[in-house]
């Protein structure tokens, strides 16, 4: 089944998170699945509340003039489109995996089976003890000159437009003017996803403990004007 109401609440969070991750009801161009939908709404979304909706209703109202030439089947309703489910009227959690969280360290190898007490009695003389503060002292100086290199990763990510109009090079140099502590970016490129369309690709190098891909996902994410979306197509420890 397909939207069952674009009016309610319900309809349209189902909408909001039909469009998340794509700039039309249908494809890649405006089409009559988004001249259905879009009749089938009294007025805009609410930017607050539905921002993914909102963004594409202003958008599809810009061709409102070119509605009849629009490609497609006019005589399908909005019902026909969207999701197969009406689970999808929940607000899901967001899926992106923490690839940024860092993996668990081990501790130092047999510094931690080292045996600081020397003696399992419970008596303990004055030289026992003499010896334990000792052991401890050095084990101490020992464990405070080791510095540990950090954990980086490098990682490729996905940044998509919203479609073949986007200035892409704004696009990129948005990206690039995100700076923060332990993130380095790399290497770029453009390449094809259809209909003209291109992604940007982009190499970065992140320290693992500084810097959270989920944050700075969202960050590029807030670009609104450029960004559809962002993945993370590799990830590799250094």
């Amino acid at each position: 089944m397909g939207f069952t109401d674009l009016l309610s609440d319900a309809g349209l969070t189902m909408l909001n998170n039909w469009l998340k991750t794509r700039s039309y009801i249908t494809g890649y161009t405006p089409s009559q699945a988004d001249v259905a939908s879009f009749k089938a709404i009294k007025e805009a979304p609410d930017a607050q509340k539905y921002p993914y909706a909102h963004r594409w209703y202003k958008h599809v109202n810009s061709y409102e003039s070119e509605f009849s030439s629009l490609p497609g089947d006019p005589s399908k309703s909005y019902e026909s489109y969207g999701p197969e489910s009406n689970e999808l009227t929940l607000n899901p959690a967001k899926a992106p995996a923490d690839a940024a969280a860092a993996e668990k360290k081990k501790d130092d190898d047999d510094d931690d089976n080292v045996d600081l007490f020397g003696s399992d009695s419970e008596e303990e003389d004055a030289e026992a003890v003499k010896i334990r503060e000792q052991r401890l002292a050095e084990y101490k100086k020992k464990k405070e000159g080791k510095t540990k290199p950090a954990a980086k990763s490098i990682v490729t990510m996905d940044v998509k437009p919203w479609d073949d109009e986007t200035d892409m090079k704004e696009l990129e140099d948005n990206v690039r003017a995100i700076e923060q502590d332990g993130l380095v970016w790399g290497a770029s490129k453009l390449v094809p996803v259809g209909f003209g369309i291109k992604k940007l690709q982009i190499n970065l190098v992140v320290e693992d403990d500084k810097v959270s891909l989920d944050e700075l996902q969202q960050r590029i994410e807030e670009d609104e004007d450029h960004v559809q979306s962002t993945d993370i197509a590799a990830m590799q420890k250094l």
